[in-house]
């Protein structure tokens, strides 16, 4: 196999750095040079990288199209490029590999050839990997209540502003229930705040558990107010799903020795319902029903307010 370059002292330099050298006749698809750098990184040896079809072979079959059709495509055009890929190792390993490739060109511009470095770059995609799971963990974070790890307001919102449009799309009902932990001011000057903490997250652990369906979603609305999200169910379901969320928290017996009205922690809900139209507003059926959720507490809290059917 012809040196890439003929030079015995640039063919020393070449062959004594980590990037690994190569030459490809592109009439022949033969490799016409590879660095010996080849054999410790991928443990194949240097007289076994004969034509184009070992390096695809050689590559990571979820990688192998993809990278192979770019690089025929950016070679045929001339353009110099670039491609990261899974390389296979002798012993069945994989190690990712940078190819940066130089097109040579004839007059009329057709590939005469291809030389490029191969670049072990496994560290930099660990790295990369790791990067991404720290982001989706922090942009998980930044959804999710810290005190009561359900989603947060901000998640509220999306969700809310998602399934108002899909509603809307395929006129379909939407329902909303807001909750309320009734005498929650109460509770904690009784309490402490400690323990107004972990009736926060035991509220939101029953919430949770309220046999909701897989697009139901529960989120803290802000101090001591929850909010339901109930895809796809009239009043009626709605108004079912309200009343096991006051069963799960009755059968909790969490005591309030300063509750007004029970000595056991109770809740007021508000349960709306909408078949969102054009002109109707998202901001205001979430106002109409937290008014509702203020009317159940000034009627006597421990209760349930629905909306008044069409």
């Amino acid at each position: 196999m012809p040196p890439i370059v003929e030079d015995s002292v640039y063919k020393t330099l070449l062959e004594s750095t980590k990037a690994i050298p190569w030459k490809i006749d592109w009439a022949s698809k033969q490799f016409t040079y590879i660095g010996p750098q080849i054999e410790s990184l991928l443990g194949w040896r240097t007289d076994s990288w004969r034509t184009v079809d070992d390096w695809v072979q050689r590559m990571h079959a979820d990688d192998r199209m993809r990278v192979f059709e770019f690089c025929v495509q950016q070679s045929l055009m001339g353009a110099d490029h670039e491609a990261d890929y899974r390389a296979l190792t002798a012993n069945g390993d994989s190690v990712w590999i940078r190819d940066v490739v130089h097109v040579i060109r004839h007059a009329d511009g057709s590939p005469e050839a291809l030389i490029g470095f191969m670049f072990d770059i496994s560290e930099r995609k660990q790295t990369e990997a790791q990067l991404l799971v720290l982001q989706q963990q922090l942009e998980a974070m930044s959804y999710q209540d810290g005190l009561t790890g359900v989603a947060n307001r901000r998640m509220l919102d999306q969700v809310l502003e998602r399934e108002w449009l899909s509603a809307r799309q395929r006129q379909h009902p939407l329902s909303l229930i807001m909750i309320d932990i009734d005498y929650f001011k109460q509770f904690n000057d009784h309490y402490g705040h400690l323990k107004g903490d972990e009736v926060l997250r035991a509220v939101a652990q029953l919430l949770s558990q309220a046999g909701l369906r897989g697009r139901d979603f529960l989120a803290r609305f802000g101090g001591e107010e929850f909010a339901l999200v109930l895809p796809e169910s009239d009043l009626a379901a709605a108004q079912t799903v309200a009343e096991r969320c006051r069963q799960q928290i009755f059968k909790a017996q969490i005591p309030h020795a300063t509750s007004e009205i029970s000595q056991l922690l109770t809740l007021s809900m508000g349960v709306g319902c909408i078949v969102p139209r054009q002109q109707d507003s998202l901001l205001a059926f979430v106002d109409q029903v937290d008014r509702l959720m203020y009317q159940a507490k000034r009627a006597g809290r421990s209760q349930i307010i629905c909306q008044t059917q069409a």
